[in-house]
């Protein structure tokens, strides 16, 4: 085996492991924001008092939409965010 055919195929790797690393990296972003959008929802959702509406965007149309159920989707989506994230952090 010549040593430019080792280096080649040594950089061959470095490029597609650093591609892998940009991907990870891409949507440990994507997820770090969709987790502060959600927090922010949440702390919202604790300012709200019984009268208030809340409103589902579904299409281009505000439905109308049950509190608890509006609360129970954010924490849900809280604790698979954070799912996700470890996910991701892990092979960074």
């Amino acid at each position: 085996m010549s040593l430019e055919f080792r280096f080649q195929s040594a950089s061959t790797e470095y490029q597609k492991i650093q591609t892998e690393l940009a991907g990870l990296v891409e949507n440990r972003t994507r997820l770090d924001a969709q987790l502060s959008e959600n927090e922010m929802v949440k702390k919202e959702f604790a300012q709200l008092t019984p009268s208030n509406v809340v409103y589902k965007l579904v299409g281009p149309v505000l439905v109308p939409q049950d509190q608890n159920e509006a609360k129970t989707n954010v924490e849900t989506r809280l604790e698979f965010i954070k799912s996700e994230m470890s996910l991701v952090s892990c092979p960074i």
